[in-house]
């Protein structure tokens, strides 16, 4: 019988079946999708990963893998039948090597992000992926979603990160891909099939990744700007002023910030008048704020920005990114927004803003507009909240409604309907909308190559 089997692979330690246990695990983060499990594993080795693969494989039963589960497509929580194995991966969080002098590490797929950026900092180096969730999400579900996060504009996602990956295949096989090479073209570049696949293809259960210079205290400032593309013409001054001292720079407007104000404890604007657009910037420029002060004066004659507070200390730095990473949260309590993880070419980002706001005004006058995003790279968190009222078949057309509109106008501006987040569940319905049939058949063909029986996370992503 397969749930025996499993619990001999995985041990007394490593299963569960209770369902007030299993609720965590069978909810995403904003708790519109729910699923339910035939059983829980939390295998402590790649080689127990990949005895549960291939039990699954030989009874026909398909597998979840799941990180963190803070994923925003519902990618990592099983599906209604309970017939599903839910394979969580938290039990894996050794960090099997560092090695300072080649700049790279190897960690098991379990590691919490948050970890492995302190134990580059234990020696001096400098892990740069960083989002909200940094605290839980683990760095094997960041690698396959392809992670964005803040520092994109200076260190690229997740699949600029990874140096190798280590990932069980739908048979059980194991692929040694850990390598720390910064040059290899013998053959295909076989580790990008497995990043940003969402499980779907093979599930990685450990990571090689790239660690830089520790660039030391960050430089926070906080800006009032009157325009969201008056952003895109400061960072093009800034990054001229500074070179690649601008570390992350980050759009917030109105709504999100007032939210946040409103509903999170103890956050507080630094400003005495609001804004219509706000921007939160890191710079890596040494211990001296003068060149990031020099440059800001020089915004500040020319109209980019209306008002200015730099950090003094890393206390009210972290105070300032408080009020950044906190509106996913803050936007939870006013509703389940439909959250459009998009991006646009950054010269695009003011016509569609003011374009989407125009278009959701005339169509759905009633919804709240949330937006956010990361300037340096074109993505926008374009979320939108509908009143709160039963879920009937109007109010799903609504929604239907609301995002074509969003992604029709992303089409027009040659832009992509998911730009850090993944595709997951919630998206997926999309994809044939807004990809070709040559994109799809060829996703399509690798899903049949490397899963042929569908037992990876099934009805995901394609």
């Amino acid at each position: 019988m397969l749930i025996e089997r499993l619990k001999q692979i995985v041990g007394p330690k490593g299963w569960q079946t209770d369902a007030e246990a299993l609720e965590p695990h069978l909810t995403e983060w904003r708790g519109v999708h729910r699923g339910n499990a035939l059983i829980a594993v939390f295998p402590a080795s790649t080689q127990e990963v990949a005895a549960v693969v291939e039990a699954c494989h030989e009874a026909g039963v398909a597998i979840v893998p799941q990180g963190g589960n803070t994923g925003m497509c519902a990618g990592a929580v099983p599906d209604a039948s309970g017939s599903q194995v839910l394979l969580c991966l938290s039990r894996m969080n050794a960090v099997r090597s560092i090695d300072p002098a080649d700049f790279s590490l190897v960690a098991e797929a379990g590691c919490i992000l948050s970890d492995l950026q302190e134990a580059a900092r234990e020696h001096r180096r400098f892990f740069p992926l960083s989002l909200g969730g940094e605290g839980s999400c683990q760095i094997g579900g960041n690698v396959s979603t392809n992670a964005g996060g803040i520092n994109v504009i200076r260190y690229g996602t997740a699949r600029d990160l990874v140096l190798g990956v280590e990932v069980v295949l739908a048979d059980g096989t194991v692929w040694d891909g850990i390598r720390t090479l910064r040059k290899d073209t013998a053959g295909y570049d076989l580790k990008q099939l497995f990043i940003g696949s969402e499980g779907t293809l093979g599930i990685v259960t450990a990571v090689a990744l790239k660690l830089f210079p520790d660039p030391g205290q960050a430089t926070t400032a906080f800006l009032r700007i009157p325009t969201a593309d008056r952003a895109v013409r400061l960072l093009a001054h800034l990054r001229r002023e500074l070179e690649d001292g601008i570390q992350a720079f980050e759009l917030i407007g109105a709504t999100a910030y007032e939210l946040v104000q409103e509903h999170i404890p103890d956050a507080v604007s630094p400003f005495d008048s609001p804004s219509d657009w706000y921007v939160l910037l890191d710079t890596a420029i040494g211990p001296s704020p003068e060149p990031l002060e020099r440059a800001l004066a020089q915004a500040l004659e020319a109209g980019l920005l209306t008002d200015a507070v730099i950090a003094k200390s890393e206390a009210e730095a972290g105070r300032l990114w408080r009020l950044r990473h906190s509106i996913a949260e803050a936007e939870r309590r006013i509703g389940k927004g439909l959250k459009h993880d998009i991006s646009v070419p950054i010269g695009s980002m003011q016509a569609f803003i003011e374009a989407g706001a125009a278009r959701l005004a005339d169509t759905v006058p009633e919804a709240t507009l949330v937006v956010f995003g990361h300037v340096g790279d074109g993505n926008l968190h374009y979320n939108v909240v509908l009143p709160d009222g039963p879920d009937d078949d109007e109010r799903l057309a609504r929604k239907e409604t609301v995002s074509r509109l969003v992604y029709d106008l992303v089409r027009e501006m040659n832009g992509s309907i998911s730009a850090e987040h993944g595709v997951g569940l919630l998206k997926r319905g999309w994809l044939g909308d807004y990809k070709s049939a040559t994109e799809l058949e060829l996703m399509r063909a690798l899903k049949r190559a490397l899963d042929p029986t569908n037992t990876l996370n099934p009805g995901k992503v394609i």
